[in-house]
């Protein structure tokens, strides 16, 4: 790791400090972390499983959750262990390389998800404002579609976040890194170099992916409101809205965890970095905790799948 006058470096390997200020009780944290993973990888492996076996869950909504919990699982096996690593075996270096690559997989994970939330708000839209129509728009070829232009745009928008780190920035003040994972302005503000490239193309894909997914995730469900309320009876509403409820919930806690860590990293200075990093933590663990547990309370084939699978046959 070579020193360039005397001050900066030009590092091969990166240290990952984990929690910030929190490092002595980090091995009681990994618990619950630790916990969390697990149940994140059943849950959304079962959620897979079930899918994929019922065939009466080949259907446009449960094909975008399967998508969802693909991307769920990728996440948090994406970071989940090297965390745990420096939280229990005190594994902190990673390569420069290992860590852009990190850096890619988890945001292109988190900009698959938001795509996908956009995509069963998208079905839910169609299936209750114009339900006629629903299998003639959403069919199989319409899906694919659906779900290749969610993983390219994905793919092709995150790349060049590490790019733009490997080919213009290579000199930094320190190689520790105050995060538990490679994430791209926490590698970014320790470069000794100009960043304003950077940031702005990091700020550039938050406004652009989720942006545009959360106004036209608000655009959906504002029309199919207005369509429930337009609903003669009272039961026929409370089921239009009830096949809704568990699409806001996992939305609104994806995005409200999305926007508030955000605000907190760019604009919250005096906020302590072990709450910075603890909220970019649960960000992206608990989404794929919570989604399984949600869509199997509140989907009556899932829960039917669910104990199916569990239940022996006589």
């Amino acid at each position: 790791m070579p020193l360039t006058n005397g001050t900066f470096f030009k590092p091969s390997i990166f240290t990952l400090v984990g929690i910030p200020g929190l490092e002595s009780v980090q091995h009681w944290i990994g618990i619950p972390f630790f916990i969390s993973f697990i149940l994140a990888i059943i849950g959304n492996g079962l959620l897979l499983t079930i899918i994929r076996t019922e065939r009466s869950l080949h259907e446009p909504m449960y094909i975008f959750l399967a998508v969802l919990a693909a991307t769920d699982l990728g996440l948090t096996l994406c970071i989940t262990p090297k965390m745990l690593a420096i939280f229990w075996l005190q594994s902190r270096e990673i390569h420069f390389e290992s860590c852009l690559i990190q850096m890619y997989f988890t945001h292109t994970f988190q900009c698959m998800e938001s795509g996908t939330l956009l995509a069963m708000a998208f079905d839910r839209y169609v299936a209750i404002c114009d339900p006629l129509r629903h299998a003639a728009v959403l069919t199989k070829r319409v899906l694919v579609i659906i779900i290749m232009v969610v993983t390219i745009r994905a793919s092709v928008i995150i790349i060049m976040c590490p790019l733009l780190i490997k080919l213009r920035l290579k000199y930094f003040r320190t190689t520790l890194i105050s995060h538990s994972y490679c994430e791209h302005m926490a590698v970014v503000k320790l470069a000794a170099e100009n960043v304003k490239a950077n940031k702005a193309y990091g700020l550039f894909v938050a406004f652009s992916v989720l942006g545009f997914d959360v106004i036209f995730i608000f655009l959906s469900y504002a029309f199919i409101f207005r369509a429930v309320f337009k609903l003669p009876q009272k039961e026929t509403r409370l089921k239009a809205f009830n096949t809704c409820t568990a699409h806001i919930f996992v939305f609104l806690q994806f995005y409200i965890l999305t926007f508030f860590t955000s605000f907190i990293h760019r604009f919250g200075l005096s906020v302590a970095p072990y709450v910075h990093i603890l909220l970019s933590n649960l960000y992206l663990l608990v989404p794929p905790l919570l989604n399984p547990i949600v869509y199997g309370v509140k989907t009556k084939q899932i829960r039917e799948g669910v104990i199916k699978r569990f239940t022996p046959e006589n």
